[in-house]
């Protein structure tokens, strides 16, 4: 098993960002890899550090402002191959459309609940951890 997973957290809100953080915490779930995070607040940050290579799972917040999580969620899709897995932070249950428009791997809404978050979060890491296998 790798020593450590890349997660990259985007949002412009870095209250947003720590949720994410505590959530995950060392690691999301027994079994996991520790966590590492690359904090991005622009959408040019996210593009650059995705350039740079080496996230294991993106976590996107779909209210993040100018640039929200879904359509970069959609352009990650769009131009990087094999794009890591993204889960999507959504405002409300009902944008889960959204999410899937957007080709996110997972969703959960917003506010972070530290369980539903961490469950996710663990899966995502698991199925790309087992690609590289």
């Amino acid at each position: 098993m790798r020593p450590t997973a890349t997660v990259l957290v985007y949002s412009d809100d870095a209250n947003t960002r720590e949720q994410v953080r505590l959530a995950t915490g060392r690691r999301p779930a027994p079994g996991l890899p520790t966590v590492e995070f690359i904090e991005c607040a622009t959408q040019q940050a996210v593009l650059d550090a995705m350039e740079a290579g080496g996230v294991d799972v993106c976590v996107l917040d779909g209210e993040a402002v100018p640039s929200g999580g879904m359509g970069l969620c959609r352009q990650l899709k769009d131009e990087i191959f094999r794009c890591p897995p993204v889960l999507l932070l959504i405002g409300r249950p009902q944008d889960a459309w959204l999410a899937t428009w957007s080709r996110a791997d997972a969703a959960v809404t917003h506010p972070v609940d530290p369980v539903e978050f961490a469950d996710a979060l663990a899966g995502l890491l698991r199925s790309r951890l087992s690609v590289e296998a």
